[in-house]
């Protein structure tokens, strides 16, 4: 399906289209990583350490790369206090939010179906 764009940059999305800036934000919904840390921050705003703590196995690079692109897409905002030590939080923004719909049916269905995805093949002879 397409659509007329609302930036009047092209004539018209489609992500199938090689040329569609679709394609980057598609690619960033659909990093583990990005849907993880998005499912994460439906509950409210979290700190950093927070967020690693729970998305277990993301290192400290990953995770700060992911919630830069998360930021720089505006999925998700980073609100820095001032205060000794530095206090940042990390939330979604409403486009974080409604992208968390999806994601969140994406994750609860890999849930759901994983042991039948994964059955070995049975023998044959």
């Amino acid at each position: 399906m397409t659509t007329t764009c609302p930036s009047g940059q092209h004539a018209h999305h489609d992500v199938y289209s090689a040329q569609c800036p679709c394609r980057a934000l598609l690619d960033l919904l659909a990093n583990k990583w990005s849907a993880l840390a998005i499912g994460a921050l439906e509950g409210g705003a979290q700190r950093f350490g927070e967020l690693q703590r729970k998305l277990q196995g993301v290192s400290p690079k990953v995770l700060t790369q992911t919630l830069r692109r998360l930021e720089d897409s505006g999925l998700v905002d980073r609100t820095v206090y001032p205060a000794v030590p530095l206090h940042v939080e990390y939330a979604l923004t409403p486009l974080g939010q409604s992208a968390a719909v999806p994601l969140n049916a994406l994750r609860s269905w890999v849930e759901q179906n994983i042991d039948q995805a994964f059955r070995p093949e049975p023998a044959t002879a």
